[in-house]
């Protein structure tokens, strides 16, 4: 079996099952309880917490342990506007977020209103033009660091410096898919959202941080449990093992990323002699890697690979159900491309041999011939 879907979820590492399984075992009591063994539970939660703060540069009481990234965002999205509802309702944002985004906006409608920073022609945010629209003070800045479907990746540092000249206006930012891949600096950044399942944790445990100057109306709401921004009995099992593959992942994030820049050099050279147009810039996040096979439905292609055990994805695995990427058309202005595009998502574990296959099988398939696209016609 051959995975290129990694950005749709790892496969759970054994050391992070381990934790969940004995945590399971020792710790299974409330930690809202207030005898001996909820005490315990507690105190391995706060331990736990504390243990991501120190991981990912914040205080404890900044760490908030929701069940997903899309929880997480729409805690921030949502949190902020109920919070400042007397503020000004506009939102800044990109057409290139993801669905947990794009359609919370949506689904807020007329409550609020959201205009879309421009992007230059590799998908980068157009700092100047971010400038012009702070100067509206909107209330809220939500932007990914790293695009799912593409790996572009947004300077988070940059664009916080800029914002951070407007106090008034809050900046969040979706990390589920920087994590553990390329550097994070939460300095400038008001909210970040990131989930265990992108870096070998189990699925169902993710975090918002929200820095301390921050206010948020909860999400579900309920009482104090893990934190007074989100009701819940909190899962000591689960919160465990997200502090465990967070320390493994941040551990091995240069060894790791020195492999999978090889492997994307590696990938990425192979289909240049191919029949496809590749739309992830170079300097995208080297974990993604995202192509067209103009005249080809990506299911089609998708279910042809899987054929032979080989697992990639189109868009992502979350989106909504366009028979086109929407993030593709918005750097590309190109139907074609946007309903042709396939991604193929790398992690540590896969190999040159994985790629050498999966390319044997695409020539056997769909040929040689490689069509020739201009990257400045597409933007």
């Amino acid at each position: 079996m051959i995975y290129f879907d990694n950005s749709a979820t790892t496969k759970t590492r054994k050391e992070v099952l381990d934790t969940f399984y004995k945590v399971s075992e020792e710790f299974f009591a409330n930690p809202n309880s207030l005898h001996k063994l909820g005490l315990k539970s507690k105190k391995l939660m706060r331990e736990a917490e504390s243990q991501v703060a120190t991981l990912m540069g914040v205080k404890s009481d900044e760490v908030i342990f929701t069940s997903s990234s899309s929880e997480s965002n729409n805690m921030a999205i949502k949190g902020v506007l109920d919070y400042y509802k007397y503020r000004n309702k506009l939102v800044i944002t990109t057409e290139l977020e993801h669905a947990s985004i794009s359609e919370t906006l949506q689904q807020l409608g007329e409550d609020i209103s959201v205009k879309y920073v421009k992007l230059d022609k590799f998908g980068h945010i157009d700092l100047d033009n971010l400038n012009a629209l702070l100067q509206e003070e909107p209330v809220l800045v939500t932007i990914h660091h790293v695009n799912s479907e593409t790996g572009i990746i947004q300077d988070i540092e940059e664009i916080g410096k800029l914002i951070k000249k407007y106090p008034k206006t809050i900046f969040h930012v979706d990390g589920t898919q920087s994590v553990g891949k390329i550097p994070v600096n939460l300095d400038n950044v008001d909210l970040f959202s990131f989930s265990a399942h992108k870096f070998f944790g189990i699925k169902g445990i993710a975090c918002l941080i929200k820095k301390e100057n921050i206010n948020l109306l909860p999400l579900i709401s309920g009482g104090d449990s893990q934190t007074v921004y989100r009701a819940g009995t909190p899962s000591v099992p689960l919160i465990a093992s997200l502090a465990k593959a967070l320390r493994l992942i941040l551990e091995e994030e240069d060894e790791n990323t020195l492999k999978v820049v090889e492997l994307n050099k590696y990938l990425r050279n192979q289909l240049t002699n191919l029949d496809v147009v590749i739309n992830s810039p170079k300097d995208s996040s080297p974990y993604i890697l995202n192509f067209s096979i103009i005249g080809k439905k990506p299911e089609t292609v998708l279910h042809t690979f899987e054929l032979f055990d080989i697992y990639i994805s189109s868009k992502t695995a979350c989106s909504s159900k366009e028979d086109y990427s929407k993030t593709l058309y918005a750097l590309t202005n190109n139907m074609d491309i946007s309903k042709s595009s396939l991604r193929v998502s790398l992690s540590k574990d896969n190999t040159k041999e994985e790629i050498d296959k999966a390319i044997e099988v695409y020539r056997s398939r769909y040929g040689y011939v490689r069509v020739e696209f201009d990257r400045e016609l597409q933007c």
